[in-house]
């Protein structure tokens, strides 16, 4: 939108006509009264008389003054300042989604309920993985009662190793001395056996049966560390202090991955976000002070951030801007901000009637009028600001110069609607 000082313009001609008509018609009455009040005898019956056509005469000039009418849409020359439509946003905002699968059994409470830091605010059933983790913690006490036993058997094999096992032979322990002391010894020499091999290998057996052991135990902490993270996704709690924004489920609702549950944000502090035309993003600069108009109050707002990359769309630039702490506004209103327009010399406006703007709508729409077909269209408009006559405003965008609106169009009125049908 722009905000504008015009110097010219063709919009009022039609404007200025209808005055005269309806100047015209009051010196017609203003006479009728005189020449009445001048050939009356009874001045009583002249006051009642005088009164009907008083009050007849004022329907007649707003019925001129409100009649519906096709008016072309024209241009002005102006230089002065931008205005872009924005929206109030939280200070911080953030949307809690759901982690695990499961059915919603709490919320931290209604719509604009407020929450400090670390309140639950959503909860989802976890009694199918409080099931697991009990079967988790007896797979976890066996898997160590067997990496126990394993490094048992790995002390037994270091102190007394298999290989010089004398118990099984028979007879006063004498084969059994021979065996160790005399045929091992010459089955080394003549190298038909290796008593040494033979016991770093049942050293290496039982090691192998003590590092099995101890990655069951690892695998099973490592479930149990799994799933209790997924014990902890079952419940969402407040990042920052705030109010719950909006909610998309209920209690009792079963929620998937990723699915949003709610929108929380911190509103101490409220910024308005504007997506600004490239070509106007030069003039900007952090902690730029500008006017602003929120609601139907006129207040100052300081640029906090620009976005470093435009919509290769829209060609648009995010950017956001810090209000007043404590400024009365809510998320979610419809903003104006006012930037310095840079385009040397001025540029040619847009500008119509506030007359032709539908009233009782929540957004600036005109009815567009195609006379072949004999009938309208609704229009959104983004508009500038009043012009110098307190009658015509300005329109960033929505119309070209030399269509044709409905000016004065009834309350309420909706496409297709067209003057004298």
């Amino acid at each position: 939108m722009v905000l504008p000082n015009t110097s010219g313009g063709t919009n009022g001609s039609l404007v200025k006509e209808t005055v005269a008509g309806v100047t015209k018609y009051r010196k017609l009455i203003i006479m009728l009264i005189v020449e009445r009040l001048q050939n009356c005898v009874n001045f009583q019956l002249s006051k009642m008389w005088l009164r009907s056509v008083l009050a007849s005469s004022a329907l007649m000039l707003s019925f001129l003054a409100n009649a519906s009418e096709i008016i072309t849409v024209s241009s002005s020359f102006s230089s002065s300042q931008t205005i872009l439509g924005s929206t109030v946003v939280p200070y911080k905002e953030t949307t809690v989604t759901a982690q695990i699968p499961g059915k919603v059994i709490s919320l931290g409470g209604e719509v604009g309920a407020s929450l400090k830091k670390g309140d639950v605010l959503v909860k989802i059933d976890d009694s199918s993985l409080m099931a697991k983790r009990n079967t988790l913690w007896s797979q976890i006490t066996s898997a160590q009662a067997a990496l126990k036993n394993s490094q048992a058997q790995y002390q037994r094999e270091v102190v007394s190793p298999r290989s010089k096992d004398i118990t099984g032979m028979p007879g006063m322990g004498l084969p059994s001395m021979m065996d160790i002391y005399f045929t091992r010894p010459m089955y080394n020499m003549m190298g038909e056996t290796n008593s040494d091999y033979n016991r770093y290998s049942d050293l290496m057996n039982s090691a192998t049966g003590v590092s099995q052991a101890e990655s069951q135990v690892m695998m099973a902490w490592s479930q149990m560390n799994e799933l209790n993270t997924k014990i902890k996704d079952t419940i969402s709690v407040a990042p920052f202090e705030g109010i719950i924004m909006s909610k998309m489920v209920e209690v009792g609702d079963a929620v998937q991955p990723g699915q949003p549950l709610m929108k929380f944000g911190f509103i101490k502090y409220l910024r308005l976000k504007a997506d600004v035309p490239s070509v106007l993003v030069s003039s900007l600069k952090k902690g730029m002070t500008v006017n602003a108009r929120v609601g139907q109050s006129m207040t100052t707002a300081r640029i906090s951030q620009i976005y470093p990359i435009a919509d290769p769309v829209r060609h648009t630039v995010v950017v956001k801007f810090d209000l007043k702490v404590g400024y009365p506004a809510n998320p979610g209103m419809y903003a104006e901000v006012f930037l310095p327009d840079t385009t040397p010399g001025g540029k040619s406006i847009i500008v119509i009637p506030q007359s032709a703007l539908i009233k009782g709508g929540s957004l600036p729409t005109v009815l567009v009028a195609d006379e072949a077909k004999r009938t309208t269209s609704l229009r959104l408009l983004r508009l500038g600001a009043v012009q110098s006559d307190g009658r015509s405003i300005a329109v960033v965008s929505g119309l070209k110069q030399g269509e044709k609106i409905i000016d004065n169009p009834p309350v309420g009125v909706n496409s297709g609607w067209y003057p004298g049908s």
